[in-house]
């Protein structure tokens, strides 16, 4: 489970810069998490170096490709949908080939080519390499896949173009896969095992966007506490490594500092992490720099200890609390979120109230909460009966999310007369004389323009909030610009 794009940004098209010697026209939408979206600018890198400028017009396409998600039912049967108005346009444009990335490529690839014949070609999301390949074997008449995990594909070597940028902020992706075998979660079968970048070529990223004039960068990995670089290879290895790749292996604590000394005036967040490698090392790296946001996306899941060992989770509550209150105690102006399940198989009245009161030992920030939903290939959809109603999950569901709102608002009044640094992403949704961006700890600010531009990190006094929004006057620029 891991966080979620924005709902608003969910099956954007893509654009990128356009190339006057490219002839053929791309149409990219991406779905699900945050891992996918910076794998669609992998995908619109290699093509633009193969003769594709992108367009918005799904009719004038050459090439739709669609980035899938597996994590939730609901994300497989949207993705089913757009697959089917593509193939309507098809039928007008029968030149126009269609093809799916990412984790649903993975498990369902006999499916979309076989069966139901509605795409051309399928790629899992470690062969985004093989595409101009594979697009050769389509053109060819062919239909192409290429599914295939690797151990050690990190794509280190392609420069991302930023596709939904907004010049601002970018991720960075510094882990690939996932060793956590948590029962409801179908990442490691479908990204494969977990194996982390060279931190130079991280580095040589963060420089390129530095020099673009980003301001921010999201660290990005399935789990990017684990993150492990000891020459390459796959993290469970490690124990196989030479005594001198152990000795002059880097760990995130060390990647964290590493890029939060070399890039002083760049902001930096991670996501997302897993509470049994969040070290207490990892909190001291935090508090200590402040161009480090101080906020945590920490997936806890449920708050009662069957439930998570149901889950294979690889903590308890005891000790997901106790990190907790590290973090309280190590970063006390930090914010922390939250990803929570509901209705996991044999879920009792018992384990929901559990949930609760974890919720309300913690009083999350913010949080992302789901109803549980079987995923095939998962060791909960091989062994587990689905045995908690649609109703009972639903009423479970509604009782978390209003108690997190609850705690939202307990939180965002906690900043009311505070002054806090927020860098300018964007103009306000509601109105164009206000900007909108975020401070530290994620959570949205907004304040009225006066006389300062996107890209701007900026004092602004918190006078009123809503439970998702604080609302503020600018006080002056801050020390980052």
């Amino acid at each position: 489970m891991e966080k979620i794009i924005e709902e608003s940004k969910q099956g954007e098209s893509l654009v990128l810069e356009h190339k006057p010697e490219n002839t053929k026209k791309l149409f990219i939408e991406s779905y699900g998490c945050a891992m996918n979206f910076s794998d669609s600018e992998i995908v619109a890198s290699i093509l633009s170096g193969n003769g594709y400028n992108t367009t918005q017009i799904l009719e004038e396409a050459d090439l739709v490709l669609v980035n899938t998600c597996s994590i939730r039912d609901k994300a497989e049967q949207t993705i089913r949908k757009r697959l089917e108005k593509y193939n309507a346009v098809k039928r007008i444009n029968p030149k126009m080939k269609v093809g799916v990335l990412g984790c649903m490529a993975e498990r369902l690839k006999s499916q979309f080519l076989e069966e139901e014949k509605i795409v051309d070609l399928v790629v899992g999301p470690d062969a985004y390499k093989d595409l101009p390949n594979l697009l050769q074997e389509v053109e060819e008449g062919r239909d192409a896949i290429n599914v295939i995990l690797s151990k050690d594909e990190t794509y280190g070597d392609i420069s991302p173009v930023r596709l939904m940028s907004n010049g601002i902020t970018a991720l960075v992706s510094i882990t690939r896969g996932c060793d956590n075998m948590c029962t409801f979660c179908v990442v490691p079968f479908t990204r494969g095992r977990e194996r982390s970048r060279e931190p130079q070529s991280i580095m040589k990223e963060i420089q390129d966007l530095w020099d673009k004039g980003f301001k921010e960068i999201t660290l990005l990995g399935q789990n990017v506490d684990s993150y492990l670089w000891y020459g390459g290879g796959l993290k469970k290895d490690f124990e196989n490594a030479t005594e001198m790749q152990k000795a002059t292996a880097v760990d995130f604590d060390q990647l964290l500092e590493m890029v939060a000394v070399g890039f002083p005036k760049m902001r930096i967040r991670f996501s997302t992490s897993n509470p049994q490698d969040m070290h207490e090392s990892i909190l001291h790296v935090i508090a200590k720099y402040p161009n480090i946001c101080k906020h945590i996306h920490l997936p806890v899941q449920s708050g009662s200890n069957r439930i998570l060992k149901e889950m294979n989770r690889l903590h308890t509550r005891e000790e997901y609390m106790t990190l907790i209150d590290k973090i309280r105690t190590i970063i006390p102006n930090g914010s922390i979120s939250q990803d929570m399940i509901t209705g996991f198989p044999t879920e009792t009245e018992e384990d929901h109230q559990d949930t609760m009161s974890l919720m309300e030992y913690v009083k999350y920030n913010f949080g992302y909460m789901y109803s549980y939903s079987e995923r095939p290939g998962t060791l909960a959809g091989r062994k587990m009966e689905d045995d908690v109603t649609e109703e009972t999950k639903a009423r479970r569901l509604q009782e978390i999310v209003d108690l997190q709102q609850k705690h939202a608002w307990l939180r965002s009044e906690e900043f009311i007369g505070q002054t806090v640094e927020v860098l300018v992403e964007k103009v306000s949704k509601k109105s164009t004389e206000e900007f909108s961006g975020r401070n530290s700890q994620s959570i949205t600010v907004v304040f009225p323009k006066e006389n300062y531009k996107i890209g701007d990190f900026v004092n602004v006094r918190i006078l009123s909030c809503t439970s998702g929004t604080l609302k503020g006057e600018a006080v002056g620029l801050s020390k980052m610009n």
